[in-house]
């Protein structure tokens, strides 16, 4: 299986149109495109009935006290966790390449709407959904894609992969409102192959990527 993109190349910088934030020389950051990236696939298992789609960060802090904070650095060793960005469900196998934009293009405050999805698609709730739990103007429910916005402040660059699932059934067995473990969990034996194509981002200015 393959999976590429022509907005970045594996493990290339992931350009800001595509992300949730961008840098910006004043106020460090500002809000992004927000556009998915355009995916294309080939070399399916025989026997691909439907595909999944999920983008995650592993590079998350797993503490928030040094998250964008003035006059602080997030280390390296400090541990780090998923986010997730993209989960998507019941793609058609012989569907077209999925267009840059199609799925999000900007940001939607207090979410996009699901589970339903172009295409016939379904798609789970992303991690902004916890993320922005306490912020009265962004709180709500972040269905489908959100692209990268890690802390400006991080030390390290942070790594987004995008892993399509090939699935030997027609439906993914999720029902309602779902999440990326939810959707791991549900596949699990029906896998018949999987591939991947991973980019990098950062805010911070001090970081090459």
């Amino acid at each position: 299986m393959k999976l590429t993109s022509t907005c970045f190349s594996d493990n290339q910088r992931i350009p800001d149109e595509n992300a949730f934030c961008a840098p910006d020389p004043t106020s460090r950051i500002k809000q992004g495109a927000n556009r998915n990236p355009d995916l294309s696939w080939s070399d399916l298992p025989p026997g691909t009935q439907s595909l999944v789609l999920i983008c995650h960060d592993y590079d998350v802090p797993s503490r928030p006290d040094d998250v964008n904070k003035e006059g602080r650095v997030i280390p390296p060793s400090l541990p780090r966790v998923d986010f997730f960005h993209w989960v998507l469900v019941d793609l058609k196998p012989d569907a077209a390449p999925i267009r840059k934009g199609e799925f999000s293009d900007g940001v939607t405050p207090r979410g996009k709407k699901g589970p339903e999805g172009p295409r016939g698609t379904r798609q789970g709730l992303n991690d902004y959904t916890a993320w922005f739990a306490g912020d009265k103007d962004m709180q709500g429910q972040y269905f489908g894609y959100d692209g990268p916005c890690p802390p400006w402040n991080d030390s390290i660059p942070h790594h987004y992969v995008f892993t399509l699932y090939a699935l030997d059934i027609p439906r993914c067995p999720v029902e309602g409102v779902f999440r990326g473990p939810d959707v791991l969990k549900a596949i699990e034996g029906h896998v018949l192959g999987k591939a991947t194509l991973t980019g990098v981002y950062s805010l911070n200015p001090e970081v090459k990527v």
